[in-house]
């Protein structure tokens, strides 16, 4: 998604050959029209899967979820990293390893916002180890639910997320997938094949 990508070139920072910092448009301010067309596009690959819910965590996956929810005509939860008061003890409960924050959040889910009749896509900002994704994977199957796919917004290609998810029959749609962040420099996935043609 060329959009995305030039958002990711202009301003994302590039802090170490594992880390990018794109919070001046998705993990601290939203670019509201960027993350319009995201969601859009997710939207658009996913249009024949018959999504009823959109599932992904609190902050930052839910601003390119909520596009998604809208155009799939589907309903958005997010799970939350920290039980609220109101919340009931009745849910649904994973624990995900945060690599940019150095820790192991438990995230939850009400049960009265899954069931085993839903068919779910899990939309989430960044794609590295995929903690997060089978964290979230992990929630579904409590409900009895389907994942019917993953959205990812920025996948980072060189390390096994995708992979892993792969391997256990996952469905993966990347927007931006990262090769590497060496040097300072984003390269993309499909500029270097492009370039080995």
């Amino acid at each position: 998604m060329n959009q995305l990508k030039q958002a990711i070139r202009e301003q994302g920072r590039v802090l170490s050959s594992d880390v990018l910092k794109v919070d001046s448009f998705l993990n601290h301010q939203i670019d509201v029209d960027l993350m319009m067309s995201v969601g859009e596009e997710f939207a658009r690959r996913f249009q024949t899967d018959s999504i009823t819910k959109v599932l992904t965590i609190e902050s930052s996956g839910i601003a390119p979820s909520m596009t998604a929810a809208r155009d799939l005509k589907a309903s958005l939860v997010f799970a939350r990293k920290k039980k609220s008061l109101t919340m009931s003890s009745d849910v649904f409960v994973s624990q995900v390893y945060s690599f940019t924050k150095q820790e192991t959040n438990d995230i939850t889910v009400s049960k009265d916002f899954l069931t085993e009749n839903d068919r779910v896509l899990i939309i989430d900002d960044f794609l590295a180890n995929g903690q997060a994704a089978f964290g979230l994977i992990d929630i579904v199957q409590q409900a009895g639910a389907k994942v019917v796919g993953l959205g990812i917004v920025i996948e980072k290609s060189f390390q096994d997320g995708r992979q892993q998810l792969e391997d256990q029959g996952y469905r993966v749609e990347s927007l931006a997938r990262i090769h590497s962040l060496e040097k300072g420099q984003v390269t993309f996935v499909d500029e270097l094949q492009l370039s080995n043609i």
